[in-house]
């Protein structure tokens, strides 16, 4: 129904960003990394999500389009809903938790408020598989095709893994990962100069 909204910031508090958009305030339950990019008064663009139940009409907000897709691919996974989602999108970004899933870091997820070691299992389990069966399509990018390695042997394929999460399709992690520097950063630096990219490509 709401792709983005692009308005004015009147009120935030936690979890909770309110952006006037036409005189009208639109309530959005947002993480707490998105709340550290606005600013009062200022003007913010967050890619949403409607939450819909016969008792619930909520609208979830993000500053990105990964941190948005990172959101349903957590709400997807069964036993997570969307608080739980927002706890673990506050404690981590969207290259940290995909660096999570690949490389099974259950701490990285129970580091959240709330969030179990069960939970934390059952989100690295469910994504991981979707992701070598190719089936995870998030952020507005194409399922990673022919799968991948569950464990990744070096730090090219690691963070082909993690973009693969994050929604990015084989042939456009290929094109990024051609100008990064492997051998000197570190492989969460690494992703987020190819998620750099990505956007400006």
């Amino acid at each position: 129904m709401f792709y983005y909204l692009n308005g004015t910031v009147a009120h935030v508090e936690p979890y909770l960003a309110v952006i006037d958009c036409g005189g009208v305030g639109y309530a959005c339950r947002t993480t707490n990394h998105t709340l550290s990019k606005l600013s009062m008064g200022k003007t913010a663009k967050l890619y949403t999500h409607l939450n819909v139940r016969e008792d619930v009409f909520e609208l979830y907000g993000f500053v990105s389009e990964s941190e948005l897709g990172c959101f349903r691919m957590l709400i997807g996974v069964s036993g997570v809903g969307p608080k739980a989602a927002l706890a673990i999108l506050s404690s981590n970004s969207p290259e940290g938790l995909a660096m999570a899933i690949v490389s099974s870091n259950e701490k990285a997820l129970t580091a959240a408020p709330g969030i179990g070691k069960k939970i934390a299992q059952r989100i690295i389990l469910e994504l991981k598989d979707k992701l070598a069966k190719g089936q995870l399509t998030v952020g507005g990018g194409e399922a990673f095709a022919g799968g991948i390695t569950v464990i990744p042997e070096n730090k090219a394929s690691e963070a082909s893994a993690a973009l693969a999460v994050l929604g990015y399709s084989q042939s456009e992690i290929a094109v990024v990962l051609k100008g990064v520097d492997l051998d000197a950063l570190t492989l969460e630096d690494v992703i987020k100069q190819a998620l750099k990219k990505m956007v400006k490509g």
